[in-house]
């Protein structure tokens, strides 16, 4: 068993903090650039670096949108309601993948309609930097101390200094899962796929994944388990499942 005793700031300047979740984010926008770039080159798709850089900050800003919005509908919304200001205070925490991952699609669609390009195109060689990218996000939540674990007493267990009790190193678990997706959408990228097939393999993929590791997760405090004795993101989780199941099945018959 382990005391995470990481101070989530690398370094103070007055009022201002360095964090190392900002780092780490950072750093996972810089390699989804580079990712897109050699992907697109690889696979002889016509896109200028400064195109590349234009998918990407659609991406975040999809991404933030709908991470945030998601999280304010489906998770907190009488807390938001009573206190509307919060809304807007993102540093503050409240953010949905499942949310993020549906913002950041519909700017992906946006952008290629915008500009002329198949949405497939863009959609399948950003899924595996993505999944890149969550890789080095759940290592930024570990260093942050937050999305941790159920109480447990396995050899592992990491005390978080404003958690009771030993936890799941949860937020591990998910970065080992979305190295896992990465693996296998890396394999697949050269087989002969049907435009779309490697986006829907990670909506699959992460759905079923995050349904499992959301059993070690402890569940958002002001919703617990919805039904079933599941939580909020185990049933998204399902929704992704069902969805991705059936548009693979779909652009494998196309």
């Amino acid at each position: 068993m382990f005391y995470s005793q990481i101070d989530p700031v690398l370094a103070r300047l007055g009022q201002f903090e360095v964090r190392y979740y900002g780092l780490v984010y950072a750093l996972s926008f810089i390699l989804l650039y580079f990712f897109l770039v050699y992907l697109a080159k690889q696979r002889k798709i016509s896109i200028t670096k400064e195109r590349a850089s234009d998918i990407v900050v659609y991406a975040i800003i999809g991404l933030v949108a709908g991470a945030r919005i998601f999280y304010i509908i489906f998770y907190n919304l009488k807390f938001y309601l009573n206190n509307p200001v919060e809304i807007f205070m993102v540093w503050h925490g409240g953010m949905s993948f499942h949310g993020g991952l549906l913002g950041a699609a519909l700017a992906l669609i946006i952008f290629c309609k915008k500009n002329k390009i198949k949405v497939y195109e863009i959609a399948d060689i950003i899924a595996m930097p993505a999944a890149a990218f969550l890789v080095l996000g759940r290592i930024g939540n570990f260093l942050n101390g937050e999305l941790y674990g159920r109480v447990t007493s396995v050899p592992w267990a990491v005390k978080f200094s404003d958690a009771e009790g030993f936890r799941h190193p949860s937020q591990i678990y998910e970065s080992f899962k979305n190295l896992a997706i990465f693996s296998v959408l890396w394999f697949a990228k050269d087989k002969k796929n049907p435009p779309g097939f490697i986006f829907w393999l990670f909506v699959t993929l992460y759905g079923a994944f995050r349904f499992v590791v959301e059993f070690f997760r402890m569940p958002d405090e002001q919703l617990g388990f919805i039904a079933f004795n599941l939580s909020m993101g185990q049933l998204l989780s399902i929704a992704m499942v069902a969805v991705g199941a059936v548009m693979l099945y779909v652009v494998k018959r196309k």
